[in-house]
């Protein structure tokens, strides 16, 4: 491999500290790093060639998928957004079991307290089809599911996860 003799040589002739003393060849051989850092490095050592030429092969057979523990692996699912609306002081049981059966599931969630906030509220109670004092109310991606019943028959006729995290892909 010619070109990697090459770069090895121009590699060891801007990084070795010989000439330092003098300030033209300082100054050249500091250039000349600073662009090989800026271009990603193409001078380098023969070790870091080989290292390189074997991570490009690597990279390769993987991508032909030659290898059968990285094909099989399953992509991580990203949820959809899910919101708890709740009143700072009603209905504190039903939040909490809430609370605790998304967690269960995994399900990141966020809470969003609509005590004085009546656009919110007016929001809520609209798409839930709800009256105030029946809040806690999930929100899957801004679609209502209910409050802490229809949650829990939702996670178990299968729909919660479906909505959440959408349909497995086979």
């Amino acid at each position: 491999m010619l070109v990697d003799a090459l770069r090895d040589s121009l590699y060891r002739a801007i990084t070795t500290p010989r000439g330092d003393s003098l300030l033209p060849i300082r100054i050249q051989k500091d250039l000349a790093r600073r662009l090989n850092m800026t271009l990603g490095s193409p001078l380098c050592s023969r070790e870091e060639s080989m290292k390189r030429r074997e991570a490009a092969q690597r990279l390769e057979q993987l991508r032909r998928g030659g290898s059968n523990a990285t094909a099989k692996a399953p992509a991580p699912r990203e949820a959809a957004p899910v919101m708890v609306y709740f009143e700072k002081d009603r209905n504190v049981r039903e939040l909490g079991r809430a609370e605790e059966l998304l967690g269960a599931k995994g399900i990141p969630f966020t809470r969003l307290d609509v005590r004085g906030d009546e656009a919110t509220l007016d929001f809520v109670m609209r798409e839930a089809k709800c009256k105030q004092d029946e809040l806690p109310v999930v929100f899957v991606a801004g679609t209502a599911i209910g409050g802490y019943t229809a949650l829990v028959a939702a996670d178990v006729s299968g729909d919660l996860e479906r909505r959440v995290f959408g349909s497995p892909v086979a």
